[in-house]
C-alpha cells in the first residue's frame, strides 16, 4: 500500500488539482466575462465621445 510520504504527495497533488479546477471555474464564469463587458463598455464610451468631439469641431 502507500507509505506516509507517498500519501502526503498524493494529497498535495489532489489539493493542487482541486485548487486549479475551482480557479478555472471562477475565472471562466466571473472574471473573464466581467473583463470583456468592461472593455466593451469603455470601447463604446470612447466611440461616442469621439463622435461628440467631431460634431463640435464642425
Amino acid at each position: 500500500m502507500f507509505e506516509f510520504d507517498q500519501y502526503l504527495g498524493f494529497l498535495s497533488f489532489l489539493t493542487i488539482i482541486t485548487i486549479g479546477f475551482w480557479l478555472m471555474i471562477f475565472l471562466l464564469t466571473f472574471v473573464i466575462p466581467y473583463w470583456l463587458i468592461g472593455a466593451l463598455r469603455e470601447y463604446l464610451k470612447h466611440g461616442r465621445g469621439k463622435k461628440i468631439i467631431e460634431e463640435q469641431k464642425k
